[in-house]
């Protein structure tokens, strides 16, 4: 008679042989059943993020339709001459704190300096309302079109309260609710009327700027020479931008279709993300991509070596007791919430970077001093911590896997033990690095808290013509953006589907660094030894 605590496992087995399998059967369709799941879960992510956001591309086509046809598109024109302006006017501003700065580390104080500033101010302020003519043009134009929306917007609320009102079944209340029609011709006139008055501003403002070019004051400081001079070439090339800006005006055309496609480039390439705006809604990939790759990619910088390192470190030339004290410290970093990290970047690492980058001695360092302590390097220092112990604990696996036969071998013939580590064991082991480093690279890349609490959440493109000081800049990501709103907009909305284009965008750019991570793994197995 069997044992007592033996019935279970006979009863199990009773069951298998009714079902016609054996143990080993049922362990493999155990764990085959997981890679299903696995599978119909990816597959259901696919499904849900298509379908939410399939809609979009739609919705924003209308979207960029009463854009055009309201004539909001046709001031844009006089607002981005507008923005170019007032880019310079910033300019100049930086040009005098760095003059005043200059002034007081020379021994002058505060006084001293400001007065060694007047004329400069003087032809600062000289340049700041040369602008003028054009705002007070494009501030009423703006009104024009503006009006222009709010009717259309309004109109449209009325046809979904008749829309509502019929599905109820109260068709006399629906027939009161006035729809008043709107000749997007005709309300555009007054826009188009005023080619002539901008042509006349346009000519008035290239003057006063070409006088203002030969009546440029003497640097403050001999240091700023080279700086007002490269400023004086960026008032020429803004100068000689005018005509192109009034060819789009006289060739601009109202009735132009929106197609599908541009509506597709405007999400992928456009370079705003602008949300309930009183002007107009643009949702722009572009600078949510850049702020996600500015930041993992100061991770990977700091991360890899530091990964990468202690792992041969560890592995190679550490001894035992430094092992058990080294390996379980790094990886315990996994073990912060990502929230705390947020809130250390916070509150210690952003104000610490801030005041080091202001040390007099650091001024060669690219983007030192900078004033905005949340940025992309606060983010990337974090989301590096983040990463060093994912990228460690692969990279160490790796090291372990290489057979013991070839760094034997190679210390018996009389190879040193760094040798042997940089010619045998890290070749042997690339493979599995390599993977250990994407695989970093996937993490922070899909890190929502840190970049939401560190990164700035300045949604723009970083000036990349600061070469490295785009560092310090603060952007926003696409993690971080999808966290931010989501919780904020109305299902179904142009608003709603965009987020998850985003991230749709996200779990396809995931995908493409596993590809990637698979095509070099099987590139390095299949490479001759």
């Amino acid at each position: 008679m069997p044992a007592p605590d033996s019935r279970p496992h006979l009863l199990a087995r009773r069951r298998l042989r009714f079902l016609g399998l054996t143990p080993d059967d049922a362990i493999r369709a155990f764990f085959g059943g997981n890679a299903v799941v696995a599978v119909i879960v990816l597959a259901l992510i696919s499904y849900f993020l298509v379908r939410e956001g399939a809609g979009f591309f739609g919705q924003n086509r209308r979207n960029l339709e009463v854009y055009r046809l309201a004539g909001l598109e046709f001031v844009d024109h006089l607002r981005a001459q507008e923005e170019g302006h007032t880019a310079l006017t910033r300019r100049l501003s930086e040009l005098r704190l760095q003059a005043f700065d200059r002034l007081s580390r020379g021994g002058a104080d505060a006084e001293a300096a400001e007065r060694a500033l007047v004329g400069f101010d003087a032809y600062a302020d000289r340049f700041g309302v040369a602008i003028d003519p054009l705002r007070a043009l494009g501030s009423e134009l703006g009104d024009v079109a503006t009006a222009i929306k709010t009717k259309f917007v309004v109109n449209e609320d009325r046809k979904e309260e008749r829309r509502q009102l019929s599905a109820e079944g109260r068709t006399a209340e629906a027939e009161r609710v006035e729809v008043m029609p709107i000749d997007f011709a005709a309300a555009v006139k007054p826009l188009l009327a005023a080619r002539d008055r901008h042509r006349e501003v346009n000519r008035a403002l290239a003057a006063e700027l070409t006088s203002l070019l030969v009546a440029a004051p003497a640097p403050p400081v001999p240091e700023l020479r080279e700086s007002l001079e490269r400023f004086g070439a960026e008032v020429r090339a803004y100068v000689s931008e005018l005509p192109a800006i009034e060819r789009r005006l006289e060739t601009w055309d109202q009735s132009r279709p929106v197609s599908l496609g541009e509506a597709l480039r405007a999400f992928l390439f456009g370079r705003q993300w602008l949300t309930a705006s009183f002007w107009q809604d643009w949702y722009g990939l572009l600078p949510l991509l850049t702020g996600s790759l500015l930041v993992a990619g100061v991770a990977l910088i700091l991360a890899v070596p530091l990964g990468v390192g202690a792992a041969i470190y560890v592995n190679q030339f550490a001894s035992t007791r430094e092992q058990r004290v080294v390996k379980p410290a790094i990886e315990f970093i996994s073990a912060f919430p990502s929230v705390v990290l947020g809130f250390f970047g916070i509150a210690v690492l952003g104000e610490f970077l801030r005041q080091v980058s202001h040390v007099p001695w650091l001024d060669w360092v690219p983007g030192f001093p900078f004033s905005e302590r949340l940025n992309v390097l606060t983010a990337g220092c974090l989301l590096a911590l983040i990463a060093v112990p994912t990228i460690f604990t692969l990279a160490e696996d790796a090291l372990n896997n290489v057979p013991r036969a070839l760094p034997e071998a190679s210390l018996a013939l009389g190879a040193s033990r760094l040798q042997t580590t940089l010619r045998i064991v890290f070749p042997a082991a690339l493979s599995g690095i390599i993977s250990a480093v994407l695989l970093g690279l996937g993490r922070v890349i899909g890190e929502t808290m840190v970049v939401l609490l560190c990164a700035g959440n300045r949604i723009a493109i970083p000036d990349f013509t600061q070469g490295l000081g785009v560092m310090v800049e603060p952007v926003h990501t696409m993690t971080g953006i999808i966290a931010q709103e989501m919780g904020e907009v109305v299902r179904g909305s142009i608003h709603y589907r965009a987020l998850f284009m985003v991230g749709l965008v996200l779990f396809l750019l995931s995908l493409g660094i596993n590809f990637l991570a698979q095509r070099i793994l099987r590139r390095y197995r299949l490479a001759p030894a």
